[in-house]
This record gives structure tokens, sequence and C-alpha cells, in this order.
């Protein structure tokens, strides 16, 4: 009878939780799709906050009604603009005025001077990415595509950036059913059940739906940024990482079923087993994630937090939902495979990971040696990292209207037009300091504005304008404003113009926020990445109560991002032929990298240290790669396969951060984690887990080297 009642409890228990959840996925799943709504794609978001750039744009406010983001149209004919063409660009234009956003009256069209091409600067009244889409949608509708020979497109920061929210906002459905597939094909390879699959799905996106509702609010509230960049990962990172967690549960539960009777005790004593390493695992990567609040990128800030909270609910829904899902399912779920309460070993000794430990018992020197040379020589790609970065034009993996526009615009005009630098200068210094700016390499032209304002043709001998004593100068660029040489100009023109006497000067523009970019971009590498490693060392060292165990894992860990980067490098580079990194990719990398790469770790030695405490530390390792190796190996597996589902995307930066996680999950999981860590720790031995008591505990399986290592 206590038993019945005691079973009739816990399937209470389990039904009230699950419906519970259930109701919360019934709140929260509306705000899913909602997600779009409270993103903030514009310039802003992206801008250092202190930067040269940013004071700039403050000061340009004085000289123009409202602030303004150049949207370029460009016509192209190779045999020669025709009286036809000039009279089509012209009536563009009166029509392009009439636009609602559009700041009018328009300079005049401006012909190249090889006759080829004509370009019309359309100041676009905003820097709101939404705002300025639908400006430039309404361009390209009114300019029309392709006619006669007459090549047109819109191109300019506006039309660069409309190309970007376009992509962003249609990123949800395909990337969501992406991921979904990736996870649902691995799951039935993994269990081999038609069941079983459902409940860490479920799960999963359940912890979707409440990281979405908490996230939207949070954003709505301006409490956190949302922007696209983050809005995209946070799906992978919730699957990925919410179906790893329900893995290595599920694993631990099935254990225990070959142990109880019963199941609820199965679940309670997995549990206890599991909670702990998935607790840590998400402690750490929110914790890790968390240290972006340091970054001074506000597009950094924005994902720290956002990706923080994806965490905290996938852990929530993980040690409540899924266990209670579990339960109700009983040992059935896991047919055909169900585990019979036998006490039978689920990893007898000759399963493959058993074989693995063995191995690794027999030449364990010889086997952390090898593949720390491997992991070494691939760092030697980090030499190819750094050639060269993504510029604004090249970030995405398709050919786009923006993209076809700054091209033809490189081709007839000088191609810094339209994205001028902004010099801002004292009035008594303006003659100066536009003399200094000419005499900079890469500069075309330098140019007062005047009272017609920026981006407009000054009258003849019209006085510029001051606003407070300051004079802007506008200085044209002879490069693509998102190149290296116009960055290397901006940079020179800077030195230059500082050193003039009272002149106070400041320059900002297009090209002057990407080289703010740049240089906040390292210096947030600088600061974060070692910050992280701190707040991993001290999670390890909790749950360790060891100094030794978390400075090899953090060890093995940083080797195989440094591997990874060089990896990447030389795919990037030879295979998929890119033309260099987004700017914050080697910190996003190693933030999850590490973060994500250290969750194996911790899956690993809180094992091996529990079955230290049994059998000694050498023997403890075997028993814990031969127990968690399957599972952990198809962890890593789901992992990288969700996060490479972001190669769908046509955005390289993003393309490149999931294969950057997928091959370095990849190496943590088969190299680091397989072979590296363990052999380096049965070759060490008990001296791993010093200062703690176990460090001075020698039983029999540290003498023998090898032991027994089955689990209980």
């Amino acid at each position: 009878m206590a038993g019945g009642a005691s079973r009739r409890t816990a399937t209470l228990v389990a039904v009230a939780v699950a419906l519970g959840w259930l109701i919360v996925g019934a709140v929260a799943g509306p705000y899913a799709g909602k997600l779009g709504d409270v993103a903030t794609n514009d310039n802003s978001a992206f801008l250092p906050p202190n930067a040269e750039s940013t004071r700039a744009q403050d000061l340009a406010a004085g000289f123009v009604p409202t602030q303004t983001t150049p949207a370029l149209v460009v016509y192209q004919r190779a045999s020669g603009i025709t009286p036809a063409d000039q009279q089509r660009v012209q009536a563009d234009a009166a029509r392009f005025a009439q636009v609602s956003g559009v700041v009018s009256p328009l300079p005049p069209p401006m012909v190249s001077q090889d006759g080829q091409a004509v370009q019309v600067i359309v100041p676009v009244a905003s820097t709101e990415g939404e705002q300025i889409r639908h400006v430039v949608t309404q361009l390209r509708d009114i300019a029309g595509g392709d006619r006669d020979g007459l090549t047109v497109a819109v191109a300019g920061p506006a039309g660069l950036l409309g190309d970007l929210i376009e992509i962003f906002t249609a990123i949800d459905g395909p990337l969501l059913l992406v991921t979904l597939v990736v996870v649902l094909v691995i799951l039935l390879i993994v269990y081999r059940s038609p069941v079983l699959w459902v409940f860490p799905l479920l799960a999963a996106g359940m912890s979707y739906l409440l990281a979405s509702i908490f996230v939207y609010h949070l954003a709505s509230n301006d409490i956190i940024k949302l922007n696209g960049q983050a809005q995209g990962i946070l799906t992978v990172l919730v699957f990925g990482a919410g179906t790893d967690y329900a893995l290595l549960l599920i694993a631990r539960y099935r254990e225990e079923l070959h142990r109880h009777e019963r199941s609820w005790d199965a679940m309670k004593a997995a549990w206890k087993g599991a909670a702990p390493a998935i607790i840590a695992s998400g402690v750490t990567v929110i914790v890790s994630l968390l240290c972006l609040l340091l970054s001074s990128l506000n597009s950094n800030r924005a994902l720290g937090p956002v990706a923080a909270v994806g965490i905290a609910a996938t852990l929530l829904v993980m040690l409540t939902f899924l266990p209670a899902l579990l339960l109700l399912g009983g040992r059935w779920a896991f047919w055909p495979r169900r585990p019979r309460f036998d006490h039978a070993d689920p990893h007898p000794e000759g399963g493959i990971w058993s074989r693995v430990a063995g191995f690794v018992a027999r030449r364990a020197r010889a086997v952390w040696l090898v593949t720390a040379v491997v992991l070494a020589v691939l760092t030697v790609g980090l030499t190819q990292l750094g050639v060269t970065t993504l510029g604004q034009s090249q970030l995405f993996t398709k050919s786009t209207d923006s993209v076809a526009g700054q091209e033809m615009i490189d081709r007839h005009f000088p191609a810094g037009t339209g994205s001028p630098a902004m010099i801002f200068t004292s009035q008594d210094t303006a003659g100066q300091v536009a003399q200094v700016a000419q005499g900079v390499p890469g500069v075309s032209s330098v140019r007062p504005v005047t009272g017609t304002g920026s981006g407009e043709p000054s009258e003849p001998n019209a006085p510029p304008k001051v606003v407070d004593g300051r004079v802007q100068l506008d200085a044209t660029l002879a490069d693509p404003p998102d190149s290296h040489a116009a960055e290397q100009t901006i940079r020179n023109l800077r030195e230059a113009v500082h050193k003039v006497p009272g002149a106070g000067a400041v320059v900002g523009g297009f090209t002057a926020v990407d080289v703010d970019t740049a240089d906040a971009s390292a210096r947030d590498r600088n600061v974060i990445i070692p910050v992280v490693l701190l707040v991993i060392a001290i999670v390890l060292a909790l749950l360790l109560r060891a100094l030794v165990a978390p400075i090899l894992l953090i060890a093995t860990v940083v080797l195989s991002f440094l591997a990874t980067l060089g990896l990447c490098a030389l795919i990037f580079r030879y295979l998929l032929d890119y033309p260099g990194v987004d700017q914050s990719f080697p910190l996003f990398a190693f933030v999850f990298l590490v973060a994500l790469g250290i969750d194996y770790n911790i899956f690993l030695m809180s094992r091996v240290r529990e079955e230290s405490v049994r059998r000694g530390t050498r023997a403890g390792v075997l028993a814990g790669l031969a127990v968690t190796g399957g599972v952990i190996t198809s962890a890593g597996i789901v992992l990288a396969a969700t996060f490479s589902s972001l190669s769908v995307l046509p955005l390289v930066p993003l393309v490149e951060l999931g294969v950057a996680v997928a091959i370095g999950v990849l190496l943590d999981t088969i190299v680091v984690r397989s072979l590296l860590v363990p052999a380096f720790a049965y070759d060490l031995g008990p001296p791993l887990w010093w200062p703690s008591r176990l460090s001075r505990v020698v039983r029999d399986g540290d003498r023998t080297g090898t032991g027994r290592h089955r689990a209980r």
C-alpha cells in the first residue's frame, strides 16, 4: 500500500509540474514570434559609447535639423549614360524627395567623370534600422530594376543597413525550423527510439518559449538591448545547451533505472547525480556570458544578458519539466530498449568507451603528449586569422543590392562619395585643419558644410556654417568607406588634425565608426577574456574542490580554443574563400567555445571525482570516461549541429561563428575530453585533486593503475 501511495503521489506531482509548464508555454508562446518587434538593429546599437565617432555624431546634430543616414542610388550604363537615362534619373530623384522620411531638397545628381554612371544622394532622416529599411524599400520600388542595359542599385550606409535588417527580420522562422530538424534527427540517431526524442525536444522548446517571454519584456522595457545577431544566437544556444542537459539527465536516469525498481527512486538518484554538473555548467555559461557586460560595444553588451537569460530558462526547464515528463513516460519511453531493474552495468567492459578507457590507461603519457602536440600544431593557423577583417559590404554570403551598388560606385566615383569623414573643428582653425586634412593620403577632397547643410553642394563663396564656435568639414575618401585603406586613412587623418593647435578636432563618420569598433573590440578581448577565465576557474574549484584540476581543465580548453581558431582561419580563407573575420569574432568565439567547451569537462570531471572517492583517482578517471563517453559525445554532436545551423543565414559573421563553435565543440568532445584530459589526469594521479583530502588518499585503483572501471 505504501508503495502504491508513493507511486500515486509521484505521478500527481509529475502531472502537476508538467501541466504547470504547459500553461506557461501557452502564455509564452506568442512572444517567441514577437522578438523582432523589440529588436533594435540601428547604428547606435553597435557604436562604442565613448568613442570619437560618437562625439562626432553628437556634434553633427547641431549642423543638420535631423540626423540622417545617406542612401546612394546609382545608375550605370557601360556604353555611357544617355539623355533618356538622365531624364529617368531626374524623374526618380523628384519621386525620392517625396518619400516620407527623406530629407529634401536632394543634392543634384552627380555624373561620373567617365560618363558611365550617375549617383543620387538621398539623406534618410533616421538612424533607426526599421525606419531606414522602410525608406530603402520605397527607393528601390521607385528606381525599379535593371532596364534596357541600365543597371540600378541602392547602396550606401542606408542601403547596407536595409539589407541587414531585411535578413534579421526573416531569420526567426528558417533558423528555428532548421534547428528543430537538426536536433530531431540527432536525437533519433542517439536514442534509436520513436518515443524518447519527444521529451528533450519538448523541454528545449519550452526553454525557448520561457526565454522569449523574458527577453521580450526586458527588451520592450529597455532593460536589455536585443538585436538580430543576439536573437539568432539565442535560438541555437537554447536548443543546443538544452538538448545537452537533457542528454546528461536522461543518460543518468537510464543508469538508475537498472538499479531502482521504481521510476521515482531512479529519477531522484539521477537528479541528485546529474544536477550538480548541469547547474555548474549552466552557471559557468551564464556568468561567462554576463562578462560581456564589461564590453564597451553595445552589440556585445546586448548579446550577454540575452544569451544568459536563455541559459537560465533552459536550466530551470530541464531540471523540472523534463524530469516530470520522464516520470510520466516511465520505462516504456525508452522503447524498444527499455532499461530493466536488473542491476546490470549499462556500460559493460566490451563497450566502445570502456575500450577507449583501456587504451588511455595503457598509453596515458603518449596519448596526452600526442594530442597536445596536434592541437598546438593547429594553432599555427592563427597567423592567418588577423590578416584581414570583414568590411561592411563583405558581411553577406551572397550578393545584395547594396553590395552591387557599392561596387558600381567604386568603379566610377571616388569610393567614399556619400560617406565622407566628418571633421569638427574650431572656427578659427578651420582653414588650417582643412589644409592639413587635404594633405593626408587617401583624402580626395575637403569642403566645409555651409548653411545648405551636409551632403549638398556649397554655394560659391558661401561661408561655412558655425555652431557653438565649431565648423564641420566633410572629407571625401578615395577608397570604399568600409575598406582597410579607408580605415587607415581615418587613423592618419585623426593623427594629422589632432596636431593642429587649438583646433580640438574630432573626426567621425561611417568609416570612423568601423575604426572605433575595431579598437573597442581589441580592448574588449584584453579585458573580458581574463575575467571569463577567472570566473570559470572559481566555478571549477568550487565544484571539484581542488586547484590543480581546474588549472588543467582551463589550460586544455584554451589550447582547444586556439587550435579551433587556427583551423577555422584556414577553412575561412582557403575553403570558404571568405575575405576575413568580423571584428567581434575572436571574443564571441572565445566566450562560446570556452564556456560551452568547459561544460563537457565539467560533465566528465564531476563524474570522475564521484568515482575517485570510491575507487581511487586513476580507476575513477577510467570509470568516469567509460560512463560519460557516449552521452558527452552525443551532447557535443548535438551542440555542434545546432550551431552549424547558423550557416543557413546569409551573413558571414554568423556563419563563421557557427562553424567555429561546431569545430571547437567537436574538438573538445572527441579529442580534449576523450583523450587529452583523461590521459593527463590518469598520468598525474591523486595530485590532480590537490589540495583536497582526496589528493592524499591512495587506493588500489591508483597503485595498479588500471583498476576496475565499471560503473556502480
